[in-house]
């Protein structure tokens, strides 16, 4: 049996004027736009809607929203890119305004992004043994074993160095239209290694705080969130006192009504609406 009842955009948009969108595995693979995304942002903001895309991405907003401009996606669809890189860098930011002296930074991302570490002014480090500081913001682990980045953990989260999580998501779905293995879980095994980690983007609540501020015309039971995972994005609207839908794309595209029952239960939340994709 269904989790929750069907439904379709056009329902949703009688419903609700704000949108949370998750960015990849509703919108987007890694590779390129999912048919009819573009449509269906431009009709929400033709129907008057303010729209957020939300995403676990280390990265910031702007740069985010230009990668999708870039697909294919018109700028005029969404009113603003938030991520949980821009969270973490508006409070670390604050936090780390004081600190006396250069930061060294060991950085594990994709594609090389060192961002946040430059935004902050941290000093970047390839040797974790030489860190004051270890930020997570993506993987390449469909291509680098989880065992491999372990080994080059370890040295930091021995000594007990600080890491801050910028994506939370424990999987990702890879180029080859496959998951692996995602920031999130190379932040777990750092856990597990004994470092600290303190977690930045959905399901945490700073995220939200900040979505629902830029949305504040809008009241909290006018906002969907829609997103493919049930652990980030349902559990997180659930925690922010928001309704949900989960889109039939993305991570759990193959996984069985009893599969997402179970996911959704293990995560004590479950989305208000099921939607086969996100489009007209």
């Amino acid at each position: 049996m269904s989790i929750a009842p069907y439904t379709t955009l056009a329902a949703l948009a009688e419903r609700y004027d704000g949108f949370l969108v998750d960015q990849f595995g509703v919108l987007r693979d890694d590779d390129r736009a999912y048919p009819g995304a573009n449509e269906a942002l431009l009709h929400l903001k033709a129907l008057g809607k303010a729209i957020i895309i939300l995403s676990n991405s280390g990265r910031s907003g702007d740069y985010n929203a230009e990668r999708l401009v870039r697909l294919g996606f018109d700028r005029a669809g969404f009113d603003r890119f938030l991520t949980s890189g821009d969270v973490a860098h508006d409070i670390l930011a604050v936090e780390t305004a004081n600190r006396s002296g250069r930061t060294r930074c060991l950085t594990i991302s994709s594609g090389g992004d060192r961002n946040l570490a430059d935004r902050l002014g941290f000093e970047s480090v390839e040797d974790a043994a030489l860190a004051d500081v270890v930020i997570i913001s993506g993987s390449e682990a469909e291509r680098i074993p989880l065992a491999d980045y372990r080994t080059l953990l370890e040295p930091a989260a021995r000594r007990g160095v600080p890491c801050y999580c910028t994506n939370p998501d424990r999987h990702k779905l890879a180029k080859s239209g496959s998951i692996a293995p995602g920031a999130g879980s190379i932040a777990l095994a750092y856990e597990e290694l004994g470092g600290p980690v303190r977690w930045f983007g959905k399901p945490y609540p700073a995220i939200y705080r900040q979505a629902k501020a830029v949305l504040k015309a809008v009241p909290a039971e006018r906002i969907v969130c829609i997103g493919d995972s049930l652990e980030h994005d349902i559990a997180g609207a659930a925690g922010a006192g928001l309704s949900s839908c989960l889109v039939r794309t993305g991570i759990l595209a193959d996984t069985t009504d009893a599969g997402l029952a179970s996911i959704a239960d293990s995560h004590g939340a479950r989305p208000d609406f099921l939607m086969e994709r996100f489009g007209l």
